[in-house]
């Protein structure tokens, strides 16, 4: 049994490390301050007597140092994760996504982590034209949230190489699930459409629907940060997890109305500022070195949202 700290452990995909952790028989403290988490999303953690919940803030050192001490690993997913929001509040973004990470950095340093592990973004490709992006390929980065998250890739390989602090980042793509929130309006794309086709209203898409994503379901990335922990060898290392399929967002559009049966219409507005064009994942460096690959295929996960939020 190992000892973790999953940071952003209320939040959609930390509920599900947190979850997953559990299921494997070990320890864990979750760490959120429910700006955008929800307890409910660890209802089936919250009682286990492995599972401990910590109120509290990564902004704030003092509360990171408390909650790295006597972990063997930390699993970092606290953040700003919505680009929107990041281009409305860049300093928000600054603080949360740069200063809290390197608060956890040190925090795991000093308290001798043996891992950390941490959510990175397919933004960071920003402009790279590339239909299938590479880890080697960034480009131009086009939000404060880009931006910050590859200054987190940046301080990361800095602590493995200055401090011997072993780090892996995973280089997200686009992740759905149940317990993605559709009432925001930074959720992701896949909850608006189902809130949407639910209520019977009509689907809005940004720009002509020919950009492109890669959609991974939430089990699949939980799966790959408990990899990047237990099996990686390969410190200061960054990974792309997707699934290798590329899907427009009007392809996406008529998947969701035709697994919901709703009978509403898809419609289209200007495009929005800060959004990549095309966002594929090339997944072999996650095959051959995390030994990851995700089992759901997309209409598959989408049928599962669909039956849990059905009323």
């Amino acid at each position: 049994m190992s000892k973790f700290l999953v940071t952003g452990g209320a939040g959609f995909i930390g509920s599900e490390i947190c979850q997953q952790l559990i299921a494997l028989g070990h320890e864990v403290v979750a760490l959120d301050n429910l700006s955008s988490g929800h307890l409910e999303n660890l209802d089936s953690v919250i009682d286990n007597p492995r599972f401990k919940f910590v109120l509290g803030d990564i902004t704030d050192y003092e509360t990171c140092q408390k909650a790295c001490r006597q972990r063997d690993y930390v699993i970092h997913q606290a953040a700003l994760v919505s680009v929107p929001l990041s281009i409305e509040k860049p300093q928000l973004n600054n603080e949360i996504n740069i200063k809290g990470f390197v608060n956890i950095l040190e925090a795991s340093r000093i308290n001798q982590v043996k891992k950390v592990v941490y959510a990175s973004s397919s933004a960071v490709y920003g402009d790279n034209t590339d239909l299938i992006k590479l880890e080697t390929q960034t480009g131009n980065v086009l939000s404060p949230y880009a931006l910050s998250k590859m200054a987190d890739e940046c301080y990361a390989k800095l602590y493995t190489n200055l401090y011997q602090l072993p780090t892996v980042g995973l280089r997200y793509f686009n992740v759905y699930g149940p317990k993605q929130d559709p009432s925001s309006v930074y959720s992701g794309v896949i909850s608006i459409f189902f809130k949407k086709a639910l209520s019977a209203q009509d689907l809005l898409i940004y720009g002509d629907g020919s950009i492109t994503r890669d959609f991974i379901n939430v089990s699949d990335v939980a799966h790959a940060n408990v990899l990047a922990c237990l099996t990686c060898q390969n410190d200061g290392e960054v990974y792309n997890i997707g699934t290798g399929r590329a899907v427009s967002i009007k392809e996406l559009a008529q998947l969701v109305l035709r697994i919901t049966q709703a009978k509403v219409q898809i419609k289209y507005a200007t495009g929005r500022t800060g959004d990549i064009l095309y966002s594929c994942a090339n997944v072999q460096k996650a095959k051959n070195e995390l030994r990851f690959l995700a089992t759901i295929s997309l209409e598959d996960g989408l049928s599962q949202m669909a039956a849990c939020l059905k009323p």
